[in-house]
Parts: structure tokens; sequence; C-alpha cells
């Protein structure tokens, strides 16, 4: 489906949609009324401070069909831009979204990543929440190049027009970027990182009140000390940011 460049912003050179959580979901329901696979982008400050020092991963965010800005620190950039972001789009909020309209129109939905047994706990509890949605399959994440042939062949032969991939960022979306020709039902396919997981019950999501004050990144640093050296990344960000606003 063809981009709309006129809503599209750019934060250290990577483009950002400027699209608010309504928009994103009638977007994607055009995805899935059309021919070939879209990947959605859920970039935070993160991943466009990769994206900006690895010219493939840009590539890839450049040719996706929708890119939500996920991640509170890419609404600051965009003030200090002056960008007209409208608002931050959770990642995990828009699959939310998702998997209600698969669920209204009867389309269905493939769960591929995570630690052997989260993609199947994460389905059965999606299938207690949504219970009339169709989740067509589902696989872990820890597969090597030899098994993708397999993996693809059973996507397919799932029939699933969604696809969620939970491998962590870049890996999830380069995987779909890499073999969306091959994925023959797949009308839609995006990067959820941890919202397998947090489907399955293995990571909380944060309370109300961190997410309405943009410090779900603080409540998932204290479930995971173990990601300081990744939050370290946030300053390094903001200074990027101001400086090329300098430039």
């Amino acid at each position: 489906m063809a981009k709309n460049e006129e809503k599209r912003a750019r934060i250290l050179g990577v483009p950002v949609d400027i699209v608010t959580r309504a928009e994103a979901i009638e977007i994607f329901k055009g995805f899935m009324g059309a021919s070939g696979c879209s990947l959605v982008v859920t970039p935070n400050s993160e991943i466009v401070l990769a994206a900006s020092n690895d010219r493939g991963l840009k590539t890839l965010i450049e040719n996706a069909g929708l890119i939500i800005p996920d991640g509170v620190g890419l609404v600051y950039a965009s003030k200090i831009l002056k960008i007209p972001l409208m608002e931050r789009v959770t990642g995990i909020d828009f699959l939310s979204d998702v998997l209600g309209y698969l669920q209204h129109t009867g389309k269905s939905a493939y769960f591929l990543g995570s630690k052997p047994g989260v993609a199947e706990l994460a389905t059965e509890n999606m299938k207690a929440k949504f219970p009339s949605l169709v989740i067509a399959g589902y696989h872990h994440g820890y597969f090597g190049e030899t098994d993708e042939k397999a993996i693809i062949d059973d996507i397919n032969r799932s029939g699933a027009q969604f696809l969620c991939t939970a491998m962590g960022s870049p890996k999830q979306e380069k995987f779909v970027y890499e073999h969306k020709e091959e994925l023959a039902n797949v009308r839609a396919a995006m990067g959820v990182g941890g919202s397998l997981d947090v489907w399955a019950g293995n990571l909380k999501r944060a309370p109300e009140f961190y997410q309405k004050h943009g410090l779900e990144w603080l409540y998932r640093l204290l479930q995971e000390p173990s990601r300081y050296k990744r939050m370290l990344k946030l300053p390094v960000f903001m200074i990027k940011v101001v400086f090329s606003r300098r430039g």
C-alpha cells in the first residue's frame, strides 16, 4: 500500500508517522483489504537512534506501511523539533485495537516469538479476552536460519492474515522484511516486542500512573534491571535531537 509522505515526520532522519491511535487502526484496516504484506513498525527512541546509524534498519523503516510513534522520547523530541506528533501510540494498545478488529471481522492471527510455551499461553489468554478471535497458529522464537522455511510454510498453511513477531527489535522486523514476499496470506505483520510475554502473564504492564506519565520504561527497568545499559541510550538520543535542531 502506498505510503503518505505528507503524514510523515523525521527524527534524526528516521521517518515517523504523524497519526493518532484511531487513525493508525484505520490505516491497518486498509492493509487488511489490500494485496501484499504491509509492515507495521513501532519505533521508540532506542530504535530511532539505531536506525540513524544503520542504513539497513533505516531502509526497512522507510519501506514500512505504518510507523507508529511508540516511545515517550519521540514525543519529547517532536516538541524540541517542533514536529506535530499528535500523540504517543503504544504498540500494545494498538495491538489491542487490532485484535478487536480481527475478532469482529473473523480474520486470523499468528503469534511468532518469545521462549517456548509463551506464544501458546498468550494464545490461550487472548482467546479468553477475545472469545471469537481466531489465532490460526503460533511458534516460539528460538529458531535458526535453517528453520525459517518450515516456519514460513506453517504460517502460510495456517491462513493467518496478521502476523505478530516477538523476537526483539530489529530482528523481529527484519524477519518480516526479508520474508514478506513469501507470506502468502499475511496482509499485515508487526514486531510486538514483549507483548506476548505480557499477554502470557510473564511480564506485567506498567500501572496506569506510569503509562499516563510516560514512565513505562522505568517500570520495565524495575522488572528487568539488566536493561539499564539500553536505558543509557536515551540521553544520547535526546542530545542528538537537540544538536540536530541546531544543525
